[in-house]
């Protein structure tokens, strides 16, 4: 048989775009009649549902043959059940801005494009936001593979009655950016936060070590000064060189290849089990010899693995101790009720932060 010409190949794309279109509006259609009837029975519908979409997304990657990669399908299905998502409710999405920052960028991660991402200049006003309900969810940063926890987000928590609905993870890729009117070989400084700048050390110490490095509020901040300096280069991500108008000069100049920040989702609900969950608490101890042994043993008893353990000063004389402590499981399964029946025999208080999917994308 011979071979398919090109033109016969066209038509076959042709025909295939035709019925993904259809099919993606008949997905539409039952989209809209799942809010009229959420609407019908309950008039404080709950139209994001983190565990209903983690499980979409992960069968999507079980059932993927490829050739496309299991991830990149997800990110596809991603975008058409935010689109979907948005004509049921479009929501309004805090970040720490401004925009073009790496927590933008999470945020259309794992909400899509289709939401309304709201910029806002620190982490305490996210958490304003969405405990005011103005916005219906935030997004902000807690952790990085290189650098550590991000203590501003875990203070937040300490006064907080918001909830971790979910958590997006990542991967960081750093680039020194020129502006339209830079000078390449007169570059004096560069601007980036503080953060970036330690996870580019290396990098930075080897092929600019005279140039003088100015910590700003963000990386977003930083590429933006770009556009009156002529002397001066930006170390951000590509989100933020697309957005302003800027030139790479070097790619991927992160000391470590798997730099990976970690971003929470909060919100105002708790969440259902998706199958693959993970538990977030705040435990405060008294004050006495052996109390991270106390925390933890319960863990080792029941068999339920952490994930992380931080401690953070306390903010009041009461406490000695305040942990914070991510492990695998949801807050409804046996072993998971165990150990938090047994921290609340020894803890002076224990503050449940959140049951949430495991990240899928």
């Amino acid at each position: 048989m011979a071979e398919p010409t090109l033109e016969q190949l066209r038509a076959q794309i042709d025909g295939l775009d035709d019925q993904l279109q259809t099919l993606m509006n008949q997905r539409a259609t039952l989209a809209q009649k799942v809010a009229e009837v959420k609407q019908a029975t309950d008039g404080d519908a709950v139209f994001y549902r983190p565990e209903r979409e983690a499980q979409v997304l992960r069968r999507v990657k079980e059932r993927n043959t490829g050739p496309l990669d299991g991830e990149t399908v997800a990110r596809l299905f991603r975008e058409i059940m935010s689109a979907c998502l948005a004509l049921e409710q479009r929501m309004k999405v805090a970040f720490l801005g401004p925009e073009g920052t790496f927590t933008h960028q999470a945020a259309l991660k794992h909400f899509g494009h289709a939401v309304e991402a709201v910029s806002l200049g620190a982490i305490d006003e996210v958490f304003r936001e969405v405990e005011s309900g103005a916005v219906q969810y935030g997004v902000v940063p807690v952790e990085n593979s290189t650098e550590g926890v991000v203590n501003h987000t875990l203070d937040s928590f300490m006064d907080s009655s918001l909830k971790i609905c979910g958590e997006v993870d990542l991967r960081i890729h750093h680039h020194l950016l020129l502006g339209e009117h830079t000078q390449e070989n007169r570059i004096t400084r560069i601007y980036s936060h503080q953060q970036t700048l330690a996870q580019c050390r290396k990098w930075l110490d080897a092929h600019m070590p005279t140039v003088e490095r100015v910590a700003v509020s963000s990386n977003a901040q930083a590429a933006r000064r770009l556009k009156d300096e002529w002397n001066a280069a930006a170390i951000a991500g590509e989100m933020a060189a697309e957005l302003y108008g800027l030139k790479i000069m070097h790619h991927n100049i992160e000391d470590r290849p798997d730099n990976t920040t970690r971003f929470i989702i909060i919100g105002r609900q708790d969440t259902p089990p998706s199958g693959q969950d993970k538990t977030s608490i705040l435990v405060r101890m008294k004050n006495r010899p052996g109390a991270l042994y106390h925390v933890l043993k319960p863990f080792k008893e029941h068999s339920v693995d952490l994930t992380r353990v931080e401690s953070r000063p306390s903010r009041s004389g009461n406490w000695s101790y305040v942990f914070f402590i991510d492990f695998e499981g949801h807050r409804d399964d046996d072993r998971v009720g165990r150990v938090l029946a047994a921290l609340e025999q020894e803890a002076m208080d224990i503050r449940f932060l959140g049951s949430y999917p495991r990240a899928v994308i």
